[in-house]
């Protein structure tokens, strides 16, 4: 192990000195680009374009480019990138993952990269974790690179296609990333080419990379549409579930999360159901609706993994504590979780597309990212999204101290111990900036504080309106602000006056989260540009973490070191270590489960690619698709008579073959049995596809317009294909659940479901030729036809 971590050290040095040679060769250019009057200095885009549109390379423009880009941040922002910045940018255009601390200026950091990038004309996509910061920062970058002559646009939820397309097609766009997977998939849905927004997916520089293509990776994106679902299952599940008895009935396995029901449980379902067997398989609705009703009853808390607002039910996402507006907890949790609390139950979905955030991301040609904290994810980087992380040295040492955690036996002496210290560094002035995992972590310290008389701020989920102003004056003294951990992130805290004096912003942990990044990043809002700072966490043994993951050791541990007491505490590194072991564990479950989730995508990814790239070449036509709609028939009269003409002449099935010729070819006045007996089987196939191209030349001999032709193929082609591609992911969405359970019996359920999935789909594409044969064949035709 120690080997690796100094291989792991020496690479870094190794790539930070050939990074910091290349950025003096942009430094280089300093003087001579500072003497350039604006217009001189404009003309260098223009210029930059010819060239590489001449044949050099973006990494041949790159030393110019950065020097020209830094010199107009000085001009137009009154900010000079660093010489660690340029080194950072460079990590950027070279596809990989710049780590830099907070505080470091990493949106100055991306304006170079960005503006070389924009220079190909393809269109450079800075992606951010919310729409305030993609407003905030396409407004203040966007000066800069208007005034070096780049198009700059902004992609909003509440935006038309039109104003999409606009905004797509600018130079440079800033986006969130479910916006940019959403327009992709609705991208793949239109049926006229003109209702695309995007263009092919060139370059990304991802803000907040770790947020994002981790910690997001494990929600794909989905689009639903309705379908008819049971609600009085729902009803009668939850209140069999709020029947049971902990210990006695059921089992909660609290580090998968996961719930079952013990034999007398389900002695008492078969009761409440009136069944001879719960798990027999006419009863499979029930069993689910049962699994989902208990999750909902005795795994997902209300106020930590969602709050009900106005009578609806929303998710609260973990790792930011933040509100995910219009999400649902798919597979039916979240109309389980609308029954126990006695909301209104919203209709189950349809899934129509959808897509995961690794394969929407590795679609990418060039990918990027930035962030304070992803050296802990560096080998899931590299795995998944072939990214290497680099760590870009601060500009200024870092002179904030981290102190040891601080380990209580209970919840209730930790709190005291964190309101004692609130209290000691309040009476002196002290910014704080507290940091909590859950909602109601936050609510309790907010009335603490009240009765204290101590004012304060609260960034929770409920209320994130404002945060970025309020986060913004954290660094102020006397302030005191609450925050589940990732509020207000992307906003950068400024030390007010006399605050350095008084130590800096102090950063209180209340609890360690699962993953070490997100307490970094917690830890690194503080101590900003050199500027001094404390951090330090509070744990106790009734912590989330402790009870999944590491109560037992630590239990031990405080035998050993004898102690005892309600108001006892623990200062050592050792708790900070075996802490961190527990986090590493928790990471690698979440790295498999995000894996898992990747590896059953890749099996849908291949067949999207194969119906959207399809689609797409049907969209773009702009002749006849007699060349994509003959081979279809084809294929279905091959697959219809090799079917029916197995084994010896005598058992021919030739009266199939004629229904098929009848219902799906031609009218019955053109084809009898006397026209298929006595040939071979080949000499059927041949006699059918004559026929059908007969029925072709009519067809188009009818629409004299090749446009209405054209139109008419479209039409066909599409409806079919699209009406079999959402029923064929829904019933995929339905094999993945059910494979689970073939663990069970010795087989590996991803292997089942790739073997089935492809199964499936050879079958829908049987069905989509069936179908379009039919339909093209049989449809009457008439003017003006429209998709």
């Amino acid at each position: 192990m120690p080997n690796i971590l100094k291989k792991w050290v020496e690479s870094d040095k190794h790539d930070i000195k050939r990074l910091s040679k290349l950025a003096d060769k942009v430094d280089n250019y300093a003087d001579e680009y500072r003497k350039l009057s604006d217009e001189d200095l404009k003309a260098k885009t223009p210029e930059f374009k010819k060239r590489y549109q001449d044949g050099e390379t973006l990494d041949d423009l790159l030393p110019e480019a950065f020097a020209v880009a830094r010199e107009g941040a000085t001009r137009v922002l009154g900010l000079t990138p660093f010489h660690v910045q340029v080194m950072g940018g460079i990590v950027l255009h070279e596809g990989s993952i710049s780590e830099m601390k907070t505080g470091e200026g990493k949106t100055l950091t991306a304006t170079m990269p960005v503006y070389l990038n924009a220079l190909a004309g393809k269109g450079v996509h800075v992606i951010t974790v919310n729409e305030y910061l993609s407003k905030r920062d396409a407004e203040q970058m966007g000066e800069l690179y208007n005034w070096l002559g780049l198009t700059v646009g902004v992609n909003l939820t509440e935006m038309s296609a039109e104003e999409k397309r606009e905004a797509y097609n600018d130079d440079i766009t800033y986006s969130t990333n479910s916006e940019i997977g959403f327009d992709y998939l609705r991208d793949n849905m239109v049926v006229y080419k003109e209702d695309m927004v995007q263009r092919p997916l060139n370059f990304a520089i991802v803000d907040e990379v770790d947020s994002i293509l981790i910690d997001e990776a494990r929600t794909p994106l989905i689009i639903s549409g309705q379908a008819k679902g049971s609600q009085e299952l729902y009803i009668q599940a939850d209140r069999f579930a709020k029947t049971l008895k902990d210990k006695d009935d059921f089992k909660i396995d609290l580090e998968s999360k996961t719930v079952a029901l013990k034999d007398q449980g389900i002695e008492k379902a078969e009761k409440y159901f009136n069944l001879k067997n719960l798990y027999d398989t006419d009863n499979t609705a029930l069993t689910h609706h049962l699994d989902e009703a208990l999750r909902a009853n005795y795994i997902m808390l209300k106020d930590k993994d969602y709050v009900v607002s106005n009578g609806e039910v929303l998710i609260v996402d973990s790792f930011t504590g933040r509100i995910m507006e219009g999400r649902r907890f798919s597979d039916g949790l979240h109309q389980a979780i609308e029954a126990k609390e006695g909301v209104d139950i919203q209709e189950e979905s349809k899934t129509m597309a959808n897509i995961t955030y690794q394969n929407l991301f590795r679609m990418y040609h060039k990918l990027a990212g930035m962030t304070g904290t992803a050296k802990t994810e560096a080998d899931e980087f590299r795995e998944i999204y072939n990214m290497d992380v680099i760590s870009i040295p601060t500009n200024k040492p870092v002179a904030r101290v981290d102190e040891p955690d601080l380990l209580y036996p209970t919840l209730q002496s930790k709190f005291d111990a964190v309101i004692s210290k609130i209290k000691e560094l309040h009476s002196k002035g002290q910014p704080m900036l507290i940091g909590t995992v859950a909602v109601e972590t936050s609510e309790y310290l907010d009335n603490r504080l009240t009765q204290e008389g101590i004012p304060h701020n609260v960034l929770n989920a409920k209320n994130h309106a404002k945060e970025a102003d309020i986060i913004s004056n954290a660094g102020q003294k006397n302030a005191v602000t609450i925050a589940t951990n990732m509020a207000g992130r992307g906003t950068d805290i400024k030390l007010g006056p006399g605050v350095v004096e008084l130590g800096g912003l102090a950063v209180i942990g209340t609890e360690r989260h699962e993953s070490r990044r997100i307490d970094n990043q917690l830890r690194g809002r503080s101590g900003r540009q050199g500027d001094p700072g404390l951090s330090q966490f509070y744990l106790s043994l009734e912590d989330d973490l402790m009870r999944r993951f590491g109560s037992d050791r630590i239990k031990s541990f405080l035998e050993n070191m004898k102690v005892d007491g309600e108001s006892a505490v623990i200062k050592s590194r050792l708790i900070t270590k075996q802490v961190e072991s527990a986090q590493k564990r928790v990471e690698g479950n979440n790295y498999d489960s995000r894996k898992q989730v990747l590896q059953y995508d890749d099996v849908m990814r291949q067949q999207r690619n194969v119906i959207y790239g399809e689609r797409y070449q049907i969209i773009e036509e702009n002749k006849s698709l007699k060349w994509v709609l003959m081979p279809m028939i084809q294929r279905t009269v091959n697959r219809i008579v090799n079917l029916h003409t197995q084994g010896d002449k005598k058992d021919w099935d030739l009266d199939t073959i004629l229904d098929f010729a009848i219902s799906a070819l031609v009218s019955p006045d053109r084809i009898s049995l006397d026209d298929l007996e006595n040939k071979s089987a080949d000499e059927i196939k041949d006699t059918l596809m004559n026929l059908a191209k007969q029925v072709y030349k009519e067809k188009q001999d009818q629409l004299y317009d090749p446009n209405q032709m054209l139109e008419f193929e479209k039409v066909v082609i599409l409806r079919v294909v699209d009406s079999h591609w959402t029923d064929h992911i829904d019933e995929m969405d339905q094999l993945r659940q059910s494979v689970g359970l073939r663990g069970y019996g010795q087989l590996n359920p991803l292997v089942e479901y790739q073997r089935e999935g492809y199964q499936m789909f050879e079958e829908m594409i049987s069905d989509i030729n069936y179908d379009t044969t039919r339909l093209f064949m049989k449809a009457e035709i008439r003017q003006n036809i429209e998709r």
